[in-house]
């Protein structure tokens, strides 16, 4: 007679009280994901349950007959609720993963995309020697991903990353502590458009670029649960940019590398706005998708 673990075992009291296990919990909350419009609801319904176990998602796939407790099922209940309202995995989550590094989320930053990792690879491409002692500044920080992305590459690089956000900035410095970046890294709470001492040797921005009539039609995972003020670009989606381009020459250092997002299709407007500030375009570089998505400029 074999015997299964204790962790495992099924009583008639527990049968009667609803105790469910993990295929069970899987597949109620994969069609209630599907039936409310999430997309790969079996796929989400394994993170999200993965989530309120405390548990890798391996737990979940490998071990179907395991039985949940009363805390999990509570848990488990809450977090799809949340999903059925579009709040991202992410954001349930409360990380998300860019450049193999881990950022904290919060209700004034944006969420990270891996599109966004397309400006870390332009920077690395154009900086011929990655040991030298850069200073770098992050245009709108958000969680700071893309400045510590950056330094996590260039060991004696140093950083300032600025938001108008004070969310944003607690955020920011919260991961660069925890990703042990907090001696190289500074954040401060600002308008982009203020007073900047110092020259930067690299620019980082991701400026909010979508037109303003645009944005209610974004999925609501975005439109939603993403800070307004790092979305709205402007009726055109271009506001930011003029905002930057005077202000970006005089922010470098000769010979400088500004890396900046582009939003879809801007990129003939965004380079007009540069080159007339007195910039040269040394390429625009595409993302996975094969979309235009950094523009890299130089003073």
């Amino acid at each position: 007679m074999t015997l299964r673990p204790a962790a495992e075992a099924t009583t008639a009291s527990e049968q009667e009280a609803g105790i469910r296990t993990v295929g069970d919990a899987v597949a109620e909350a994969s069609a209630r994901l599907a039936a409310g419009g999430i997309a790969e609801p079996r796929r989400e319904a394994r993170l999200i349950l993965a989530l309120a176990m405390g548990a890798d998602q391996a737990v979940v796939l490998g071990y179907p007959e395991r039985i949940l407790d009363g805390t999990t099922r509570a848990r488990l209940e809450q977090l799809v609720a949340r999903r059925l309202q579009h709040e991202p995995f992410s954001r349930l989550r409360g990380m998300r993963e860019f450049w193999s590094l881990e950022f904290a989320l919060s209700a004034e930053t944006l969420d990270p995309r891996p599109d966004s990792e397309t400006l870390i690879e332009a920077a690395l491409a154009h900086l011929p020697n990655r040991d030298a002692p850069l200073q770098v500044l992050d245009l709108g920080t958000g969680t700071g991903c893309l400045l510590l992305a950056l330094l996590s590459e260039l060991p004696n690089a140093a950083g300032l990353g600025i938001d108008i956000l004070p969310g944003a900035v607690e955020s920011a410095r919260r991961n660069a502590a925890r990703l042990g970046f907090g001696s190289r890294a500074q954040f401060e709470l600002r308008d982009w458009r203020g007073e900047i001492t110092g020259k930067a040797d690299v620019i980082l921005a991701n400026p909010p670029y979508i037109r303003s009539e645009d944005i209610q039609s974004l999925a609501p995972e975005v439109a939603a649960f993403e800070p307004l003020v790092a979305l709205d670009g402007g009726m055109d989606g271009l506001d930011a940019y003029r905002a930057l381009a005077p202000i970006v020459p005089m922010m470098l250092t000769r010979g400088g590398l500004a890396c900046i997002e582009l939003g879809l299709g801007q990129a003939e407007s965004v380079t007009r706005l540069l080159v007339e500030s007195g910039l040269i375009i040394n390429e625009i570089r595409r993302d996975l998708s094969g979309v235009e998505r950094c523009l890299i400029a130089r003073r």
